[in-house]
């Protein structure tokens, strides 16, 4: 059984450091310290070895009004 671990990017980037964790989702550490700092809510998932992370956000993203 494959086993899928599913954590916040702070906390992952705490864990490995801000540097280690832009190599693993292939972005820049300013990319991850901004991230973090803004509150954005962004998943890493690891499953059989591989990273990855998404953004969670309030479906619609742009507030509208309503009639």
């Amino acid at each position: 059984m494959d086993k899928i671990i599913k954590v916040a990017l702070p906390d992952f980037a705490l864990e490995h450091g801000q540097n280690n964790a832009a190599k693993a989702l292939g972005v820049t550490q300013g990319a991850i310290c901004r991230a973090i700092k803004s509150g954005r809510n962004i998943q890493v998932t690891i499953e059989n070895g591989v990273i990855k992370a998404e953004e969670l956000r309030p479906f619609p993203n742009q507030p509208r009004d309503l009639p």
